[in-house]
């Protein structure tokens, strides 16, 4: 056998796992279709939202695979954080991160959370221990406290929830495209294939 073909027979058998993983995304179990589409609000482009919640270890465990990701979306697609609230006790997340979304200050410190709680095991369960961790990181305490507690960041906050109740977000991290599909860990079988996932159901809506 050839060089050439040796070559060609190896790029092959490269990717054959990856075209059979396509073609094995199955709608009901690599990812579900909603009943009724969600309206975006990203006007003409593809909507991605990640459900999550500062508390919720396998969210920290997604994030470099997503973060990673991330910069391999092309321009016809936007990404949008959802700190959805399941209950009442992850709203004061909720809150924090619109809140530092107002200031301008959301990306700056969103690693900086996790890390705290997962990494540094920090109890962050308090809007006082948020405003004391968050002191440390350079974050103005009075005007994050009098922005956490703003009518904006109330509104927001409501959306979130409501929107994690049209989805039937159940747990986190989830998926949704375009309005129209979730994808779950349990579904996908681990964080790259949620993405991989995602770039199917992304392709799709490209068309």
């Amino acid at each position: 056998m050839s060089y050439i073909k040796k070559i060609s027979l190896l790029a092959l058998m490269l990717l054959l796992p990856i075209l059979a993983q396509a073609q094995n995304f199955k709608e009901g179990e690599s990812y579900s279709k909603l009943t009724k589409p969600i309206a975006t609000q990203s006007g003409d482009k593809i909507e991605v939202l990640e459900f999550f919640w500062y508390g919720c270890p396998h969210c920290f465990s997604f994030e470099p695979t997503l973060r990673k990701w991330k910069k391999s979306l092309p321009d016809n697609v936007k990404f949008i954080r959802m700190p959805s609230p399941l209950n009442p006790r992850w709203m004061i997340h909720t809150k924090t991160y619109y809140a530092l979304e107002i200031m301008g200050e959301g990306d700056k410190h969103h690693d900086a959370i996790f890390a705290a709680m997962h990494t540094k095991k920090m109890k962050l369960h308090s809007k006082a221990s948020l405003a004391d961790f968050l002191a440390t990181q350079g974050v103005d305490k009075k005007t994050f406290l009098a922005t956490f507690d703003s009518f904006a960041v109330e509104m927001r906050a409501k959306q979130a929830m409501q929107l994690g109740q049209k989805f039937k977000v159940s747990g986190v991290p989830m998926l949704a495209i375009n309005g129209k599909y979730t994808i779950s860990g349990s579904q996908a079988g681990s964080y790259t294939g949620m993405t991989n996932v995602a770039d199917h159901l992304i392709k799709m809506e490209s068309k």
